[in-house]
């Protein structure tokens, strides 16, 4: 009863100052759908791509997967300085981590449709807005945003 009464006092305690009772971690885990990604153009203007499918999990024990559909082949994206699909395709797994102080996520991609992208470390920034996970690339030559919301 006193172990209770007290994990009570503090979860109250918590809500009071303001503190989340669950993490950022807390928050990703589960599944996500693709709402919706932004890429620069040939012409440097972001253009709003609604027409993609994608998976995100992110599981409690810190392992993570991705998986993205381009509607064709051919609309394979050509302003990005990493190639993260082949034949419209994008797809890794790996473990992540999360920096609460940046405000980002790390991917350490252990396989990957992609070869060259296995052993790397993919930074994304994270913020949530209206029930959405937004995540852009943490590199200043890739520019693009993408919107996930839960299954």
């Amino acid at each position: 009863m006193v172990l209770v009464t007290c994990a009570l006092m503090q979860a109250q305690s918590a809500a009071k100052s303001g503190v989340p009772e669950a993490g950022i971690k807390e928050k990703l885990i589960g599944a996500w759908r693709l709402a919706w990604l932004e890429e620069q153009g040939a012409d440097g203007k972001m253009s709003r791509i609604v027409d993609r499918k994608g998976t995100l999990l992110y599981s409690r024990d810190g392992h993570m997967s991705v998986q993205i559909m381009l509607p064709t082949a051919e609309d394979v994206p050509k302003g990005n300085p990493v190639q993260y699909d082949r034949g419209g395709y994008e797809a890794y797994y790996g473990t992540y981590d999360v920096n609460e102080q940046t405000h980002s996520v790390t991917h350490h991609v252990e396989g990957a449709l992609v070869r060259a992208l296995v052993g790397k470390d993919l930074t994304r920034v994270y913020h949530f807005e209206g029930g959405q996970l937004v995540l852009k690339s943490s590199r200043a030559d890739e520019h693009w945003t993408i919107a996930w919301e839960r299954y």
